[in-house]
């Protein structure tokens, strides 16, 4: 019989991915988890968790099982669509765009002119009720959809261990070290046994798999952490976590390991638009051979809004799908925000059997950069830095040099807008499914058209640049241009393939409306 394997196409690269659990199968065959997606609400001590898996392998009932804090009732636990995550994932993606020089001798748009361009019923189970002689009880059960709810509380985590494999689930021969510290620091057991016979299947013969609901639940408590070490017992080896976290008007980063930004705003050649996903993958992980052990800021800005966008926004019902409907816990007024407020922080780690301790959440201070937005002596902002909104993105662009002619004076140079002579933009490009994209492909050096010396990085000279129908481009030139309208911020849209069509370049001499009053 096939191996077992869980797939989602929504984390970063590599072949195991994290879990913030550890699955369990009925027979005899080992599953590995691949990829999960993971969205947390957060607001006083309330949290709402939600995940989306899904598995390949035989046909057998498999359960996953997750540590909570609390005993979860029925009216916490829900399934939802699956639409929702593919939007969360798109959003704090990072991000690839196209910039090309406008005519140096065309005259600067009037302030505030605008360029436009192409652009379920709960049933008893018949599990008995308690088993005292391994010290495990069953503190809760409920049917929601395709899944059988156990909520378990256990004196040690050998009879824990003993229990679950009485009951027929196959966990990992060494689960028992990972059960320990939950049991003993008096965490509860969330247990989601699937009943296969009310799965959708999709797909063929070895290609076959379960259409597994997301399953969402809430709870409060004082601690904001996500229990990954768990989830170590299913590993093959390193594992990418990406967190989404949305919470009202305030980013999150973690108390227990360093805390880097990605590195950003960083111009790139033309080849990297035909695999973003591997540049990206590299860029990610050169940072972290500089920040050994950091989890990455990727993405902090407002979930209803973005600049630029490479898909559509969050809106009220993607939040109440998330959990917003149950996240005024008991210690907030039902006022106390509203669904515009909510900011996406996306953290990104890396990790092996060597972690230590779980993924501890902490609010953090506003921060900005990766905007198309020109500082003080004509510098495009970098990295990072505080402000007092959140406008913090992975951003990189494509940028091509104005070759035609130049018949004027004064002309200005380093000016970006929209394609022109019919070229054919990629539009707003995320680097998504990116638990699939090709490791050790790309080459940095020759990929970026400047230098990165955060990451020691030094661009390829001129001689070895695999690209030569790239303009040749001094490095760091944007960020020498003392144009004011190098500053736009909103980027040209072109065709994103979701039905978007056409978009607009803004070009003004002050801050973009999102970002005044600050």
């Amino acid at each position: 019989m096939k191996r077992a394997l869980l797939i989602a196409a929504l984390l970063a690269p590599i072949t195991a991915d994290a879990f913030c659990g550890f699955y369990v199968a009925g027979s005899g065959e080992k599953l590995t988890n691949d990829a999960t997606q993971v969205v947390l609400m957060r607001m006083g001590t309330r949290t709402v968790l939600a995940m989306q898996n899904a598995y390949k392998g035989p046909p057998e009932n498999f359960a996953m099982v997750v540590p909570v804090p609390v005993v979860l009732q029925e009216a916490d636990v829900k399934t939802l669509a699956t639409e929702v995550f593919a939007k969360v994932e798109q959003m704090g993606a990072p991000r690839l765009v196209e910039y090309w020089e406008m005519d140096p001798c065309q005259p600067s748009y009037p302030e505030g002119q605008v360029a436009f361009g192409a652009s379920a019923g709960a049933k008893p189970t018949d599990m008995v009720a308690k088993d005292d002689k391994n010290g495990v009880t069953i503190e809760a059960q409920f049917t929601v959809g395709e899944y059988k709810i156990l909520i378990l509380s256990a004196k040690d985590s050998t009879g824990l261990d003993t229990w679950l494999r009485a009951e027929n689930y196959q966990i990992p021969k060494d689960a028992e070290p990972l059960l320990r510290p939950y049991v003993e620091s008096g965490m509860k057991w969330f247990v989601a046994k699937v009943d296969t016979a009310k799965v959708k299947w999709e797909g063929e013969g070895n290609d076959k798999h379960a259409a597994l609901s997301p399953l969402r639940f809430h709870y409060d408590s004082e601690e904001f952490a996500l229990p990954i070490r768990l989830g170590l017992a299913n590993s093959g080896g390193k594992q990418d976590l990406i967190v989404n976290i949305l919470a009202p008007n305030q980013r999150y980063e973690v108390t227990n390991y360093k805390n880097v930004t990605i590195p950003t705003n960083i111009d790139v050649k033309k080849t990297v638009k035909g695999k973003f996903a591997e540049f990206y993958a590299a860029l990610f992980d050169r940072t972290l051979e500089k920040n050994p052990g950091a989890v990455v800021t990727e993405y902090a800005w407002a979930a209803t809004t973005c600049d630029p966008c490479p898909g559509p926004q969050l809106d009220y019902q993607d939040f109440t799908t998330l959990g917003s409907d149950v996240l005024t816990g008991p210690r907030e007024k039902p006022t106390a925000y509203q669904n515009g407020d909510f900011v996406l922080t996306r953290l990104h780690a890396r990790y092996g059997k060597d972690i230590t301790d779980d993924l501890r959440f902490k609010a953090a201070p506003a921060i900005v950069g990766g905007r198309e937005f020109m500082m003080s002596e004509g510098k495009l902002e970098e990295g990072a830095r505080p402000d007092s909104n959140n406008n913090f993105q992975g951003r990189y662009a494509i940028r091509y040099a104005w070759e035609g002619p130049i018949k004027c004076d004064k002309p200005r140079r380093n000016r970006w807008g929209g394609p022109s002579n019919g070229q054919q933009p990629i539009g707003t490009q995320p680097a998504t499914g990116l638990a699939f994209a090709k490791r050790g492909s790309v080459d940095l050096p020759v990929e970026i058209a400047e230098n990165v010396p955060e990451l020691g990085l030094a661009m390829a000279s001129v001689g070895s640049v695999t690209n030569p129908a790239q303009p040749a481009k001094q490095p760091d030139a944007k960020k020498k241009s003392g144009c004011c309208d190098a500053g736009a911020s909103s980027d040209f849209t072109g065709l994103l393939g979701i039905g978007l069509g056409i978009g607009a370049l803004v070009r003004r001499r002050r801050r973009p409306a999102q970002n005044r009053g600050r």
